[in-house]
This record gives C-alpha cells, sequence and structure tokens, in this order.
C-alpha cells in the first residue's frame, strides 16, 4: 500500500505527524503548567505541603483535585446571624479564661473551632482529613490550623510554654474569624 505513495509524501506526511505530536505535546504541557499554577495559588502553603508529603506535583495535584471535589460533594454553609453571634460570644468567653487557664483556653479554642467547623457543615473526622477539608476554601489559614492544633494537642509531657500558648490562640483567632465570617463572593465561587 505503502507504493502508491511517493517519497516526497511520505517526507511531507510524517513532517505533518510530527508536527501534530509536538503541538499535542505543548497544548498538554501548557495545560498542566496551568493548572498547576492555579492550585498553588489557590492553596499556597498547602500546595507545598502537599507536594513535601505526597513526594511529587504530580500525586500532589491529584490529592489537591481531590480533596476539591471532596469539599464540593459537602453541603458546607454560612452561619446564620444567630449561630454567629453564638459563636462569637463562646470566642470571647474562651478567650478572657486565657488569663487564668491558657492551657484550657487553648484546648477550648480547639474545641470551639472544631464546633464550628462541624456548624458550617464540616464533616467529623481525624485532624489531617479536616485540615484537607478546610484548606479547600480557607487556604490561608491552614499554617495557623495547624499549628494551634500542634500546640493545642501536644502530649502532657512537653508541656507548651506561656509563649506558645499565647501564639496558638492568635493564631485560632485568626482561623476563627475567617471561618465565622460570611463568604465573599470569591469564596463563594470557589467553593461552588
Amino acid at each position: 500500500m505503502l507504493d502508491h505513495f511517493t517519497s516526497t509524501q511520505l517526507i511531507v506526511a510524517a513532517a505533518i505527524f510530527i508536527v501534530v505530536v509536538l503541538l499535542a505535546v505543548a497544548i498538554y504541557l501548557r495545560r498542566r503548567k496551568t493548572r498547576t499554577l492555579a492550585l498553588r495559588n489557590r492553596f499556597g502553603s498547602e500546595y507545598e505541603r502537599a507536594i513535601l508529603e505526597h513526594g511529587s506535583s504530580r500525586k500532589a495535584e491529584a490529592k489537591l483535585a481531590d480533596r476539591e471535589s471532596r469539599v464540593e460533594a459537602l453541603k458546607i454553609r454560612e452561619l446564620g446571624a444567630t449561630e454567629r453571634e453564638r459563636f462569637v460570644a463562646e470566642w470571647q468567653m474562651v478567650q478572657s479564661r486565657f488569663v487564668d487557664h491558657p492551657n484550657a483556653a487553648v484546648t477550648e479554642a480547639d474545641d470551639l473551632i472544631v464546633a464550628l467547623l462541624e456548624a458550617r457543615g464540616y464533616p467529623k473526622g481525624d485532624f489531617e482529613q479536616r485540615a484537607a477539608d478546610v484548606s479547600v476554601t480557607y487556604p490561608r489559614v491552614m499554617a495557623n490550623f495547624r499549628l494551634a492544633n500542634a500546640i493545642a494537642v501536644r502530649p502532657g509531657q512537653t508541656e507548651a510554654s506561656t509563649e506558645e500558648l499565647r501564639t496558638a490562640m492568635i493564631k485560632y483567632r485568626a482561623i476563627f474569624d475567617e471561618l465565622v465570617a460570611p463568604l465573599s463572593l470569591q469564596e463563594k465561587k470557589s467553593a461552588a
């Protein structure tokens, strides 16, 4: 069958095939780069953490995409005005206890964040799963969340210093403020 084609036609066909393959590779690489940039911008430090955890950017990006899919399926909601006021009042009580009982206040702050997440619709689960879910909508506070939780759940033999407990409360406050605030228009779009 190749006898009907001249060598010039075969060379042109091979060149066209090579150009098509190169074009397909270029499109693939551009889409991958665009996806990487989008995930890096969206997840911030959580993107870098995922790479360290999973060993490659490809695996990390797949896991981050899985997070997005999982959270899209959840029924995350905003707090109503009454709920918001109740949580703000509870936070103020926890914060006021810090001076006299810093360890207990940090533990209560951790518990309050968990209750707030559940009220918003995030499922119960271990800390890592909860953090992964929260990172989809609130990636800016993930470093705070991880640090504060590490201090709050530290084993009793190595008690946290007062300065570490103060840092945890500050970090929890940043998380609390993000979670209790109404979603902005941009966050609504990214959560939908």
